[in-house]
């Protein structure tokens, strides 16, 4: 929970923004501005996982099918993953305070238009300006924590952030349930676009970002070779296996969380809408202080990929269990254990962090953030496709939507396996070349 001893003589990363002060920050300043800048992610999470208490209502005011269901729920992902390699580009090059500022705005632009939207097209405009507005909302953290924190503390700081981070998942659990049934799914967009308003405004006001002295005198990259990192990045033979898991763990609790929750409560077990709200902020509570506990038992790089690979495992198991669950306790029993797993995941961002380069940290984190989301994105609407044929077929809609997520969490953690994995002694010094 400090900043580096020796900053001078730090390996200078691209990451360093072009102006701000010379001096690293105290640790109380480096967490004070951590968790100011943690707010924009924090309502990132609320934006992302709206569609599983929101799901009931939109389908009865726009007449939406489950399949279209999954489209709402991904347009923010896809959004949000595939504006990753440009978010990352501009951290390297503008600074993680100017990205975060300039883009968080479409987020609110995307709220205001989703509470006005008139028809299910303009809603799904808000949904993809929303995840474009959040697309750095935790990579800037994640950056911030590998520039401001002992290497060290990586882990069971971001797993922090992600615990913090997980109130926004709150809001959207009995608090928007109770403000829909008081109002309507619309008044949900309008609070949230507020709150974005007041976290923007203190982003602004109170996060500054200091520089290695070693920064000043540093050439500047241009775009052409910010660009031609990513590639580098792409042609490093470990990449893929990181990529492959990383499509499907957190996709895995989002599609839980963030869509199927609520519909499967309600339609398999005849829950009311308060109800499963108040599932999914136990859920979400529990989720909470996951990902810390993870972070702090991280068993260090010889073990750590093995942890990776078998809590995969067991989460995959689990869903295969909510497929077949037919009883409303061990459903709720199931989703709180998914909750509860769900921190292991954290345990990605040091793994990937350790795999490559210092002088890349934020591109690798944002090729990894890209991968998870656009992973969600695709998970949401593929689960959507799946339900909806399932039903067409007379089969129990969620037994094939949770089969596939286990089927899906299995396959990305055999592929994490077995393909080739980062060097074992040190990260390499240089990145292939790409052209």
């Amino acid at each position: 929970m400090r900043p580096p001893a020796d900053t001078a003589r730090a390996p200078l990363s691209p990451t360093s923004p072009p102006t701000g002060p010379d001096l690293p920050l105290s640790p109380a300043r480096a967490w004070a501005m951590l968790l100011i800048l943690s707010s924009a992610f924090l309502l990132s999470q609320a934006f992302r996982t709206i569609a599983a208490i929101m799901a009931a209502p939109l389908a009865q005011e726009f007449g939406l099918s489950a399949q279209a269901l999954g489209v709402f729920a991904g347009a923010f992902h896809f959004a949000f993953g595939a504006l990753q390699l440009f978010m990352g580009i501009g951290i390297d090059l503008q600074g993680l305070r100017r990205t975060v500022l300039v883009a968080f705005p479409l987020a609110i632009l995307g709220a205001v238009l989703s509470a006005l939207a008139p028809s299910f097209q303009w809603l799904l405009l808000g949904q993809v300006l929303i995840g474009i507005g959040c697309a750095p909302a935790f990579l800037v953290c994640t950056v911030f924590i590998a520039r401001q924190f002992a290497p060290e503390r990586f882990a069971a700081v971001s797993g922090a952030i992600l615990g913090f981070g997980s109130v926004g998942m709150l809001l959207t659990g009995t608090p928007l349930a109770w403000l829909i049934e008081a109002s309507s799914w619309r008044m949900g967009f309008w609070v949230l676009a507020a709150l974005s308003v007041v976290a923007w405004g203190a982003i602004a006001m109170c996060v500054r970002e200091p520089r290695p002295a070693a920064a000043a005198g540093a050439p500047r990259e241009s775009l052409g070779q910010a660009v031609r990192t990513f590639g580098g990045l792409l042609l490093m033979p470990h990449t893929l296996g990181i990529v492959v898991l990383a499509l499907v763990t957190y996709a895995s609790f989002v599609a839980l969380r963030g869509l199927w929750l609520g519909p499967m409560l309600m339609q398999r077990h005849g829950f009311s809408l308060i109800a499963s709200g108040n599932v999914a902020l136990i859920m979400t509570l529990i989720a909470m202080f996951s990902p810390p506990l993870f972070g702090r038992l991280d068993p260090g790089p010889a073990r750590r990929r093995r942890w990776i690979a078998g809590f995969t495992l067991l989460v995959a198991a689990l869903f295969g269990a909510m497929g077949f669950a037919v009883n409303a306790v061990l459903d709720v029993a199931l989703i709180m254990a998914v909750g509860f797993l769900s921190g292991y995941m954290v345990l990605q961002y040091p793994d990937v962090k350790g795999a490559y380069p210092a002088a890349v940290t934020g591109r690798a984190m944002a090729l990894f953030t890209m991968a998870m989301f656009l992973g969600v994105a695709l998970m949401q609407w593929l689960t959507g496709a799946i339900a909806t044929f399932a039903q067409r077929q007379g089969v129990d809609p969620f037994l094939a939507v949770f089969m596939a997520i286990g089927a899906l969490l299995a396959a990305g953690a055999a592929g994490f396996v077995w393909l080739p994995k980062p060097p074992a002694a040190s990260v390499p010094a240089a990145l292939p070349a790409a052209r």
